[in-house]
C-alpha cells in the first residue's frame, strides 16, 4: 500500500506539472490566436484544448487506478 500511495503521489505530481505547462501554452497560444484570427479559430482552439486536458485526465486516472489495483493485488 505504501508503494501504491508513493506510485499515486508521483503520478499526481507529474500531472500537476504537465498541465500548468499546458495552461501556460494554451494561454500564450490563444492571445497569439486571438490577436491575429478569427473567432472560429480561437473557438476551434479552445475545443482542441478542452479534449487534451480531457484525455490526460481520464489516462491519468486510468494509470492511478491500475497501478493501486497492482499494488493492491
Amino acid at each position: 500500500m505504501i508503494i501504491a500511495k508513493t506510485a499515486v503521489a508521483i503520478v499526481i505530481k507529474l500531472v500537476a506539472v504537465r498541465l500548468i505547462i499546458v495552461a501556460v501554452v494554451v494561454v500564450v497560444v490563444v492571445v497569439v490566436v486571438v490577436e491575429a484570427a478569427e473567432v472560429v479559430v480561437v473557438v476551434a482552439v479552445v475545443v482542441v484544448v478542452v479534449v487534451v486536458v480531457v484525455v490526460v485526465v481520464v489516462v491519468v486516472v486510468v494509470v492511478v487506478v491500475v497501478l493501486v489495483v497492482v499494488a493492491v493485488v
